[in-house]
């Protein structure tokens, strides 16, 4: 403001509208003079996400929604409704190139790095069209958060400012496929988010056959920086793990996810793979799921399974914009 010869304060109300009101154009920004409003048109850009498809679950009311980006690129957003408030899994990345074989996020591999107000506008866009309050973040849609950590950290620094969402770090979760190097740059940034590592495999070798950055980064140096994380913040780790019948659900791996949780203060969130017709894996029975969480139970291991959402619609990551890419193409 000082720049364009505007007075300090202006600052403030700018980021108001920006950040607690949402507005999409200078324009509803009503209480700056008309010149001034011209004059951040001339010099500045705002550009909202633009929703192109919104599917919207008739078991849970959960949301999915796909969002064209300036470059006509198109990242895709969750909204899930629980009843201590509502969620939105935001994207990271336009695609990702972490390569993991069960996810439809990487077909097709990275596009780009999503900026910070393309992150927080994800956000802000399924407010103003739910007309609902976002309580809670999780950064597990396409893309890996760690391969874009500056945008990133610029994100959690907007979303949890008392001056806009102010959404609580400890309502912020991350998830990463363990890109060590990040993981305790961000041990470090003196945040209170919550970490979750997608670990797919208690033991190396099983890492390596479902995710490639297992080739870059061993197990044990993976489990040490998320154990680097817990020291530095305080804050409970959260290992997710794909459930896949007959590759990581047997009575082995149980014994083995046992061996890497029980001396950690984490939660385990298994999830039952979302079959992807790229893949041949296969979901396991609710009742094998359920036989596989009492074992890890009667070890003493924090574990759920996730509760499925948005099932009767494209609710798993990069289903949709896959969907979208198809379409295009043909």
């Amino acid at each position: 403001m000082e720049i364009l010869g505007e007075k300090k304060f202006r600052s403030r109300q700018i980021y108001e509208w920006l950040h607690v009101k949402l507005a999409d154009s200078f324009e509803e920004m009503t209480n700056l003079s008309k010149p001034l409003r011209e004059k951040l048109e001339e010099h500045y850009l705002i550009w909202p996400l633009e929703m192109l498809e919104r599917q919207e679950s008739k078991l849970d009311g959960t949301n999915k929604f796909l969002f064209r980006l300036q470059d006509d690129n198109v990242v895709e957003s969750v909204l899930m409704k629980y009843k201590h408030g509502n969620s939105v899994c935001i994207s990271s990345q336009v695609g990702c190139r972490m390569g993991c074989k069960f996810c439809a996020s990487t077909i097709g591999g990275l596009e780009r790095n999503l900026s910070p107000s393309e992150m927080v506008g994800q956000i802000y866009q399924i407010q103003k069209i739910s007309g609902e309050r976002v309580s809670n973040v999780v950064v597990m849609g396409t893309g890996e958060p760690m391969d874009n950590y500056d945008n990133f950290l610029t994100f959690i620094r907007i979303l949890t400012d008392e001056h806009g969402l102010h959404i609580s770090q400890r309502n912020v979760t991350v998830s990463t496929c363990g890109i060590v190097p990040k993981i305790k740059e961000l041990a470090k940034e003196n945040l209170q988010i919550t970490l979750a590592l997608s670990l797919h495999g208690a033991t190396q070798s099983k890492r390596q056959s479902l995710m490639p950055v297992a080739n870059k980064y061993d197990l044990s140096e993976v489990l040490e920086a998320c154990d680097i994380y817990f020291r530095e913040t305080g804050r409970r780790i959260t290992f997710e793990y794909s459930l896949v019948a007959g590759v990581n659900d047997t009575d082995e791996d149980a014994k083995e996810l046992t061996a890497v949780c029980k001396s950690r203060n984490c939660h385990l969130n298994l999830i039952p793979v979302n079959p992807i017709k790229e893949r041949d894996f296969v979901q396991p029975s609710r009742q094998s799921a359920e036989k596989f969480k009492n074992k890890l139970e009667k070890s003493g291991i924090n574990v759920t399974i996730r509760r499925e959402m948005g099932s009767d619609i494209d609710g798993a990551c990069g289903q949709l914009r896959r969907k979208h890419a198809e379409k295009a193409e043909g």
